[in-house]
């Protein structure tokens, strides 16, 4: 028979969790205590503290963290120690019923009702007759999210804006899923291709999966919708080279999955995924409403879990198509606290209870849109003639750079492309404008003229040789 571990051992590891300030890693805690453990011997009692109760783990696998969990005394929460505010964390301001939901979802496992996926919870909502977001909340982001009155084409305002967005939905996506990437390691990673040193592949495999996502929605946001091809495409670059399943990326989920740290159970029967799949699609497709379609999704998505995995990114994502196409800013999650996120989906997926997650969609919203007006003002009015030849322009470019050719080649096609196209009054400025646009290609904007990322290398192999060296 195995030996009990120690109480005090036991109590040992609360002890260095309680001073760590807002949660620790498993290395942490090793490093920390006095008397040094196997790793084995370590993730077993992590584990029996977890399945007691007595502590909290936050992420999978290697980017787990482990806290201690809220203390409860006469319905009132308190907190076990320090908090977001002593890290540096935003606090989120919540409603009376979100932090009701907060408040249940901080008991122990042991104390919360094992709930399974509820059909109704779909069924019951009628696009444009129900509203989750009232009135007075969406006339209030629309207010906030619309920066430029003037008609423009679908997407023109994410893609004047495309750079800041790669990096800040990117980094703050993959940060919400426990990426430890700083905000600098995900501007390098997506300028220059450079993985950041003492950090696992898969989180840099997880941001440039997020930088293609984006690129996607923005070069194609006149044809994205809420539809299987956007979706499931979604899906397929968010989780390329990430699931154990290479055939799982874009394809609906077939087996069983568990939500860590929950008691919900997803639907299992593939046939009941696809139904409901189809239904969640139909549904926010027939909403009018940009900031409620976003809502909607950021809901419906996780918790009928229709993939393996990444649900959680997809959602996320797929909440900017309406906010690109209709021109207003992107909803990026900045300073967006990891826990109250987590806690807003538990209120989801255990008690189909919207106002936590409600809460950190509009505080969210409202700094991202802040944000992104500055980005903007900092731009300066967009070129009425590149916004008029925009469709031109990325053609042009984009034709040149899939023929590989070197600097003078390149050129003389422009010219070419500009004579058969362009009338003759503008066709001298179409023709420079279009060579800055050549001259100004790097790897964190060329998906905006259509190019993929093989053509693009394969021209940039072609440019940097002997007669193209780049300037």
């Amino acid at each position: 028979m195995t030996k009990p571990a120690p109480e005090q051992d036991f109590k040992s590891i609360e002890d260095v969790v309680r001073d760590r300030p807002n949660s620790a890693s498993l290395a942490e805690i090793a490093a920390a205590l006095d008397a040094a453990l196997p790793r084995r011997t370590l993730q077993y009692r992590l584990k029996h503290l977890v399945d007691a109760g007595r502590l909290v783990r936050e992420g999978k696998g290697r980017w787990a963290k482990y806290r201690l969990p809220q203390v409860f005394e006469a319905g009132v929460i308190i907190a076990a120690r320090a908090g977001m505010e002593a890290h540096g964390e935003f606090v989120v301001p919540l409603s009376k019923e979100g932090a009701e939901i907060r408040a249940y979802v901080r008991q122990p496992l042991a104390a919360r009702n094992p709930a399974g996926y509820n059909r109704d919870f779909l069924n019951s909502y009628r696009p444009n007759e129900s509203a989750w977001l009232s009135e007075e909340e969406r006339a209030h982001l629309q207010e906030v999210g619309r920066r430029n009155k003037a008609e423009q084409a679908a997407g023109t305002y994410a893609r004047q804006i495309l750079n800041r967005l790669l990096i800040d939905l990117s980094w703050n996506s993959s940060r919400l899923e426990g990426n430890t990437y700083t905000l600098l390691d995900t501007r390098r990673l997506i300028a220059f291709g450079e993985e950041a040193e003492g950090h696992d592949r898969l989180e840099a495999q997880m941001i440039l999966n997020h930088k293609d996502a984006i690129e996607f929605l923005t070069g194609a946001a006149e044809e994205i919708g809420f539809n299987r091809h956007t979706i499931l495409n979604l899906h397929g670059m968010l989780a390329n080279n990430l699931l154990t399943d290479e055939r799982a990326p874009g394809r609906l989920r077939h087996i069983p999955v568990g939500i860590e740290e929950s008691v919900y159970h997803p639907l299992e029967v593939p046939q009941l995924i696809e139904e409901n799949f189809d239904q969640l699609l139909a549904s926010a497709n027939a909403i009018r409403d940009p900031f409620e379609q976003a809502f909607f999704v950021m809901v419906q998505l996780p918790y009928l879990q229709p993939f393996d995995d990444v649900n959680k990114r997809v959602s996320r994502l797929a909440a900017n198509i309406p906010l690109i196409k209709s021109n207003l800013s992107p909803l990026s999650f900045v300073e967006v606290p990891q826990t109250t996120y987590t806690e807003a989906m538990l209120g989801i997926y255990e008690l189909n209870k919207i106002d936590l997650l409600k809460d950190v969609f509009i505080w969210a919203y409202e700094r991202s849109a802040a944000r992104y007006q500055a980005v903007r003002q900092s731009l300066g009015e967009p070129d009425p003639f590149r916004l008029k030849h925009r469709d031109g322009l990325r053609e042009a470019v984009g034709d040149t750079v899939r023929r590989a050719l070197d600097r003078k080649a390149a050129f003389a096609q422009l010219a070419a492309w500009a004579a058969e196209n362009i009338e003759p009054a503008e066709r001298e400025q179409f023709r420079e404008t279009a060579e800055n646009e050549l001259l100004g290609l790097h790897e964190g904007n060329f998906a905006r003229h259509r190019i993929t990322p093989a053509e693009f290398e394969a021209w940039r192999q072609v440019w940097r040789g002997p007669g193209g060296r780049h300037p």
